[in-house]
Order: structure tokens, then C-alpha cells, then sequence
């Protein structure tokens, strides 16, 4: 494979001008660990970060939501705290990735790469050459935000640190406690009631489910126009597979599929429980219990499925939130009448929800051209604080939102941490970043939120959450981390993920719908996981895994 193709992994950015010529400078890379300054900035937590004016360069991905970085009032605020005045280059969004590879080719570097979301494989490849700084010194001694971070949200460290210890790129942290188990499955609860059905807790009750819907006429209009269970084909969450192959076997939350199996990364793909599995899903597909929709529909038809303006159609659907099949505050209101489906308990026994993280990788990363890397960090550090993020990512204190009072219950039942005013933002404003930087939303934060009655969706995710997928979650050491992968390695796996990740979206549909035959096809699938050399992507993995343990 040549040296300039694409890194398609869904973590890496790399192009032509990102790659070519990786090696000639990793065989030149020093591994000094950077020059900590103590006269350039002041005391760690203090301000301003810089006793003088100090000027950052700064390259920006773009926001449709953020009128102009120069002028926003969250800049300015930092700015006037920190003493370190932003010079801004604003990649348009549209075309942010192609700017971010010209510049990395061009090697003419601003001081902080931010926004971007900078791969680990990236972090890995720059990192190792010289052009991203290792900020594990300025951690240590300046990270007060940042150990806190560590402490506080467990896993991130280890997610962001590279092979060798180092670290290249500081996160945006999001712990949205729904997202996590987000593979759900939403039934309509009117049809249950006129029906006289529980809520299925099993792959059998819902078999028996789905056939009274697709029978009895729930919706009473004398047409069998009923849905039963719908999916969409636009991410793993809402995929028809998503939710309810992990009755028979875990299906993580991701387009690769990988987790790990006793120390060992491992697809479910190719084993006899996915097929069992696949042979249940085409039941439920011959019976015309699925609907046809669900392998090519994206959201927005999704929705319309969802909100037929003039009676209900749909009985169930495959997705992350009640917001997908159905709109929030829609004229239906039916986004308020499903009810989530507790983790099915498959015929062998097995409940499992996978569990995904939420760290965005190289949110901020500072490079080799920063004359004051000290303050560069120091800036990001700030922004981890409570305050910062809340003006990140909500706009004003006071104006926006308000610190809870004593007695207000959050989300989560407990002391409420903080509260939306009455305020709202037009979608383009000029108030915040609207999460283009760094920032810290841990669980308690966000679950912290004052709960509204006006607006019970986030009440809802989280009881939803926690009452019927929390007990299931999937063991923690069995979820795969984001990896950094060699140049090499990245090179080998553009063309073997592709297409083993195609091979296996295309035959799990086939095999749904009975475009192919599973009794007759199976092992000819088997065989085409081979020939596409599925041990050897396995094995650039587990060493990539191998190695970040090390």
C-alpha cells in the first residue's frame, strides 16, 4: 500500500501532506523532555497566568455556532484574567481538516492547535517527530486543573497518554452519563397498554411483542400500517443490530466492533453467537416485524416515521435517546410516551450494555513553535475549572445561567450544582465557544443541572439509564481504549478496516433481510474475513494495545 493513502480508522486525520515523509524526521526526533520556565508565567492556579502581555497563536476549527472568536465574550474574559492576548486563525469549518494538514505539511506552526480533536495516531506521528511538545512536565508542574481532571474522571489520563508516557494533546471531557450505554431501544407505551403487554425483558417477549403490534391493530385505525421496531442507518447506536445483538453476544458501541477479550482485542463478528444472533434478527425481519427503512434511512426520515402527523405508525425503534424516532417538544408529544427497553436477556442468558467513554482527543495541542509554551499550557488549564467551562459552553454567569441555591435538586436527586436563567442564545452568538476548547463536564456537573419540569428529557435519560442499563454495563476491562498507532501501522490498516468493516455492515444486512442465506453462507463469510486478513488487523491492534500498557 503506498505511503500517501488516507488513514481511514475514524481516528486519524492524515493526508498526503500529513504523511509523506514521517520517517526521515522520526529517525531525526529527539526525546529531551522540554524546558520547563518559571520566570515567564506565575504561580501554578494563580493570575494572570503572565506578569506581561503575552500573544498566543492560536489555529481554530470554525463553529457554525461561534460568530467570531476575536470578539467573543468568552475570549475577551480570558484575556482580560490571564494577561495572554489570542491571535486567532480560524480554519472554516467545511474544509478545517484539509487547512489543519497544510499546515502540519507546511511546517510553519502556530503556537496551540485547538478544537480539532487531533488523533491519537496524529498525536503519535507529531508527537514522536518533535512538532507537538510532550506536556506531561508542564503537568506536573502547572496541571492544577488537569490532576484534578485526573482524579476526577477515571480513565482519562490513561486515555490521552501515548507509548513512552507522554502526553501530546489535552481532551475535552463530556460525561454524558446517557451517552455511555447509549445502544437503547424505545417502545411505545400506548400500544403496550390498549394491548395488555408489559414492557419485554426478554428476546422471546419481545418476538411476542413485536407480532401483536404487527396484528392487533394498536393504533385502531383499521389498517395494518402498524411499525413494529424500526432502526436507521446512520451510526452504531441507531443501527437495527445496535441494541439487540447484544442479547447473544457484546456488540460495542463503535464502527469497528472491538473490545477486548481477557487481555485480547476481539471482534464479535465472527463467532457462533453473532450468527445466533442474526438468526433471531431475521426472524423478526421474514415476519415483517422490521421495517425495510431501517438499512437506509437517515434521521430526518427517521423522525418523519416517528412523528406521522396523522396517527402513530411506529411501535419501536433502535436508539440513543427518545429524541431520534421522535422530535422534543414535537406536536406529537410522543417523545414523552416511550418508554426505554431494559437490556434484553438473551436465550443463553447474557445482558450486557456496552459502555463507551467521553474524551475527545486533542482538543488542545501546543507545538514546537510556541515561544511561551508555559503560558500555552497554563491557558488550557484554566479552562478545566468550573467557571470556564460553564462560560465555554453555556455563555454568562447570571445572564445565561446561575449557580443552584441550597435546597434545588439537580438531575440526579442530589444538591444541584447549577441552573439554566431564562436567557437563551440565538444559534450563532457571540457569548461563548460553544465546547470548541477545552473543558471539564463531569457526571455530577452535568447531572447537577437544577431539574426543570418544563423540561424533563435529561430526568428522563438518566432514570432510563440508570434503573435499566447502569446493572448491565459492560466490565470495564473489557472496552478497548482509543489507540496511537506507528505511521506504519496506520499506513496497514487504512485498506484492511475498510474493508473488513464494509464486508461485515453489508453481510449483517444481507443476512437480516435474507438476501443471503445463513445456514448456506456462513462459513463463505468466514472465509472472506480470512482472505480480507482480519488476524492481521487484530494483531496491529493488540500491538498498538500492547504497547500503550507498556
Amino acid at each position: 500500500m503506498k505511503k500517501w493513502m488516507v488513514v481511514s480508522l475514524g481516528l486519524a486525520l492524515c493526508t498526503v501532506s500529513v504523511l509523506s515523509g514521517c520517517s526521515d524526521k522520526e529517525a531525526a526526533q529527539s526525546d529531551a523532555t522540554p524546558k520547563v520556565s518559571e520566570d515567564r508565567v506565575t504561580a501554578a492556579g494563580e493570575l494572570p497566568i503572565t506578569k506581561e502581555k503575552t500573544t498566543l497563536k492560536v489555529l481554530v476549527k470554525g463553529s457554525a455556532f461561534v460568530e467570531d472568536f476575536a470578539t467573543n465574550e468568552y475570549t475577551k474574559y480570558l484575556e482580560e484574567k490571564t494577561n495572554i492576548h489570542i491571535e486567532w486563525d480560524v480554519a472554516p469549518e467545511k474544509s478545517a481538516v484539509e487547512k489543519l494538514n497544510l499546515v502540519l505539511g507546511s511546517g510553519d506552526l502556530p503556537d496551540v492547535i485547538m478544537g480539532f480533536d487531533v488523533s491519537p495516531t496524529q498525536q503519535l506521528i507529531y508527537g514522536s517527530q518533535g512538532d507537538f511538545l510532550d506536556l506531561t512536565p508542564y503537568i506536573a508542574k502547572y496541571g492544577v486543573e488537569t490532576k484534578k481532571m485526573f482524579e476526577q474522571v477515571v480513565g482519562v489520563k490513561d486515555a490521552i497518554t501515548a507509548p513512552g508516557g507522554k502526553i501530546y494533546g489535552l481532551p475535552l471531557v463530556n460525561e454524558c452519563f446517557h451517552c455511555s450505554m447509549g445502544q437503547k431501544m424505545w417502545i411505545y407505551k400506548p400500544w403496550l397498554d390498549k394491548l395488555g403487554l408489559a414492557v419485554p425483558t426478554t428476546t422471546d417477549e419481545l418476538y411476542k411483542v413485536l407480532k401483536e403490534f404487527k396484528t392487533k391493530d394498536p393504533n385502531g385505525n383499521g389498517k395494518v400500517d402498524e411499525i413494529p421496531l424500526a432502526g436507521a442507518a446512520v451510526g452504531p447506536a441507531v443501527n437495527i443490530d445496535s441494541f439487540l445483538m447484544n442479547a447473544f453476544i457484546l456488540n460495542p458501541n463503535n464502527t469497528n466492533r472491538l473490545y477486548l477479550n481477557n487481555g485480547k482485542v476481539d471482534v464479535p463478528y465472527n463467532k457462533p453467537e453473532w450468527q445466533e444472533g442474526l438468526k433471531y434478527l431475521n426472524k423478526l425481519y421474514a415476519e415483517g416485524l422490521i421495517a425495510p427503512q431501517s438499512f437506509t434511512q437517515d434521521r430526518d426520515q427517521a423522525k418523519q416515521m416517528g412523528e406521522n402527523p396523522n396517527i402513530n405508525i411506529l411501535g419501536a425503534a433502535i436508539a440513543q435517546h427518545n429524541g431520534t424516532f421522535t422530535a422534543f417538544n414535537g406536536p406529537s408529544g410522543r417523545w414523552l410516551e416511550v418508554t426505554a427497553v431494559p437490556v434484553l436477556k438473551g436465550p443463553k442468558g447474557l445482558q450486557v450494555a456496552p459502555y463507551t467513554n467521553s474524551v475527545s482527543q486533542g482538543r488542545y495541542v501546543i507545538t514546537k513553535a510556541s515561544k511561551n509554551p508555559e503560558a500555552a499550557f497554563r491557558l488550557a488549564d484554566l479552562m478545566y475549572t468550573q467557571e470556564m467551562t460553564l462560560r465555554n459552553a453555556e455563555g454568562r454567569p447570571d445572564v445565561e445561567w446561575k449557580y443552584a441555591t441550597q435546597g434545588e435538586i439537580g438531575i440526579n436527586g442530589k444538591q444541584a450544582i447549577w441552573k439554566y436563567t431564562e436567557a437563551k442564545l440565538q444559534n450563532v452568538q457571540n457569548v461563548k465557544w460553544s465546547q470548541t476548547g477545552p473543558s471539564l463536564r463531569t457526571n455530577d456537573f452535568r447531572l447537577g443541572l437544577v431539574a426543570d419540569p418544563k423540561n424533563p428529557l435529561e430526568v428522563i435519560l438518566y432514570n432510563e439509564t440508570k434503573n435499566k442499563y447502569e446493572p448491565y454495563k459492560q466490565k470495564l476491562d473489557t472496552v478497548l481504549p482509543q489507540l496511537f498507532f506507528t505511521n506504519e501501522q496506520a499506513m496497514e490498516l487504512a485498506d484492511l478496516e475498510k474493508t473488513i468493516t464494509d464486508h461485515v455492515k453489508e453481510m449483517t444486512a444481507r443476512f437480516i433481510i435474507g438476501d443471503a442465506n445463513l445456514e448456506k453462507e456462513w462459513d463463505g463469510y468466514l472465509k472472506n474475513l480470512d482472505n480480507m486478513n482480519l488476524k492481521r488487523y487484530l494483531e496491529i491492534y493488540q500491538a498498538a494495545y500492547d504497547a500503550k500498557k507498556k
